[in-house]
């Protein structure tokens, strides 16, 4: 099984989906706790709308909310950004007070092991995490890659 990550920004629609055909996706997990984006420009990632086009790709998808940073979470890391006078579509990494703070409530008590065996029962292949940060490092996916990667010994590759 290889593992890759993907975000959303910066990137157009056709960009986008040509990523997941280039690189053989058959699993997409989505790992955002609001599956909805603003605006026009990105409402190709809106849940409905992205499921429906994987499923015409014939890419399985999956929500796994419990690897999405809760509200909490994610506040901290907008004080930082604040303090760091960023947007998020713009920022580049993430704050050490969220990263502690996701792997404390979040990494720690994911089943890991259940999975990659949700992964393996579906075949999956070449499965990416999603999420909208358009930098690897700015988003917790490159968290979640990071564990799988030490503990797991996957690959990981951004796309």
């Amino acid at each position: 099984m290889n593992f890759y990550t993907i975000g959303v920004y910066n990137f157009n629609e056709k960009e986008f989906f040509h990523k997941l055909i280039t690189n053989k996706i058959d699993v997409f997990c989505d790992i955002r706790q609001r599956r909805g984006v603003r605006g026009s420009k990105y409402s190709f990632v809106n849940s409905k709308k992205l499921q429906s086009k994987l499923n015409d790709l014939g890419i399985k998808y999956f929500h796994y909310l419990d690897l999405a940073p809760t509200t909490e979470i994610r506040e901290l890391q907008k004080v930082a950004d604040l303090k760091n006078h960023e947007l998020k579509r713009d920022r580049k990494s993430l704050g050490q007070v969220f990263i502690n703070e996701y792997k404390n409530q979040i990494i720690n008590y994911f089943n890991f092991a259940e999975f990659l065996d949700d992964l393996k029962k579906n075949n999956a292949n070449n499965v990416v995490l999603f999420c909208v940060e358009e930098s690897y490092n700015a988003c917790h996916r490159s968290i979640v890659a990071e564990k799988l990667s030490n503990d797991y010994k996957f690959n990981i590759k951004n796309i």
